[in-house]
């Protein structure tokens, strides 16, 4: 029988304290952990030593995408990882997982499927959305009017624009003013 080599999580650089809410998503190197609450995408360097600790305080409402994670908390989304997947007694995951090796303790749950093998390009392609999120492009209109402005295409395909189109979208102004 083969053996799996131990697992050994890098030094943690960054901790989300029990009475701290961060909302938007979190990019990070080396180690983080979580044991407050974080409203937006947890997403960890491409590097393969990437490690997301979750205690039971933890929370994060988003997506995770970290090469490796360890859950003893809440997560209300997919967790991706590109490595390994530690679900502890009190991992709470509302989401698919997504893995290349899991550890799944007795009473942890998972509301999702658990898919083996398909987060790796996925975890790529998701830091390639963040990095073009960062550089909108600006672009004249046909009309000369005004200027609209796309930032790259988010999940589903949309784009910002002007602030008085975002407010008609909204229905906060009528469509001929």
């Amino acid at each position: 029988m083969a053996r799996i080599k131990k697992f050994k999580a890098p030094r943690v650089t960054t901790v989300v304290g029990q009475d701290t809410e961060i909302r938007g998503d979190l990019q990070f190197k080396g180690g983080l952990h979580v044991d407050g609450t974080v409203r937006g995408n947890v997403i960890g360097d491409s590097d393969e030593s990437s490690t997301l600790t979750l205690s039971e305080a933890g929370t994060v409402e988003g997506e995770v995408r970290v090469a490796n994670v360890i859950l003893n908390g809440t997560v209300r989304g997919d967790v991706r990882a590109s490595q390994r997947v530690e679900l502890a007694p009190m991992a709470k995951v509302t989401g698919n997982v997504y893995y290349q090796l899991i550890e799944m303790a007795m009473g942890a749950e998972v509301n999702g499927q658990l898919v083996h093998g398909a987060a790796a390009p996925e975890a790529v392609a998701l830091k390639t959305l963040v990095e073009a999120r960062q550089e909108p492009v600006s672009e004249p209109d046909p009309t000369g009017d005004v200027e609209v402005v796309r930032a790259a295409r988010d999940g589903e395909g949309a784009f910002s624009g002007t602030d008085a189109e975002q407010r008609q979208r909204r229905g906060r102004i009528p469509a001929n003013s």
